[in-house]
């Protein structure tokens, strides 16, 4: 089983979400950390929330979870404090993957990353994951943004169709103005609701939490 540390959160949970179970071809289990909602996450980084994440990473892991992962790319802040706290594999953030992408890619070009908050994403969250250094371009949302209000700003009224349209003109213009841009990776998780979209508007590997995701648990026995 791959466990997830979810936020508090109200917006739906459609397929191709990390969750939703139905996402997955295999066993998952959540653990919620209560009161964690994203802007207390993203725009604050509250540090008292440490302590219950990794609280609810050890109650996975007694659950039975071979490895574990969470609902918020900007948890990489946290990356080496919540995997030294458990004995299975844990991974905070899609981020992790960003200098394995600009290895890939053969150390070419830069790594194009799409965030939902660009204001609150720091050098901090890339050392999280060890990706200072790598020549990365970081592209947010628009804080006006349907996406934004739903997902950092935690409504539950999604139009869905309106949402993946933004998601997608924002990767194209991320591409158009940085055509040098050589894998693109998806911070935050719900985008991979939209990830369809993301890979027709690019014709460059795109990688986000279900990549790692299901990456990982193909290395469990």
């Amino acid at each position: 089983m791959i466990g997830i540390v979810l936020l508090d959160t109200r917006f739906p949970r459609l397929p191709g979400d990390i969750g939703n179970p139905a996402t997955f071809p295999f066993p998952v289990i959540y653990e919620k950390v209560k009161r964690a909602v994203p802007s207390r996450v993203i725009n604050d980084r509250d540090p008292s929330l440490l302590l219950p994440f990794i609280k609810a990473a050890k109650t996975l892991e007694r659950k039975g979870a071979r490895a574990i992962t969470t609902s918020c790319g900007f948890l990489a802040l946290w990356q080496k404090e919540m995997a030294a706290a458990v004995n299975v594999p844990l991974f905070t953030s899609s981020l992790v993957q960003i200098p394995w992408a600009y290895e890939l890619m053969g150390r070419r070009g830069r790594i194009g990353v799409l965030t939902a908050d660009r204001d609150s994403m720091t050098g901090d969250h890339l050392e999280g994951v060890g990706a200072e250094g790598i020549p990365a371009v970081i592209h947010g949302m628009k804080p006006e943004s349907d996406f934004h209000r739903i997902y950092v700003g935690n409504h539950s009224d999604l139009d869905l169709s309106r949402v993946e349209r933004e998601v997608a003109m924002e990767v194209s213009t991320l591409l158009a103005w940085h055509p040098d841009i050589s894998a693109l990776v998806l911070e935050c998780t719900n985008m991979a609701v939209f990830r369809r979209s993301v890979r027709e508007a690019v014709n460059i590997p795109v990688f986000d939490i279900l990549t790692l995701i299901h990456y990982i648990h193909s290395s469990l026995k």
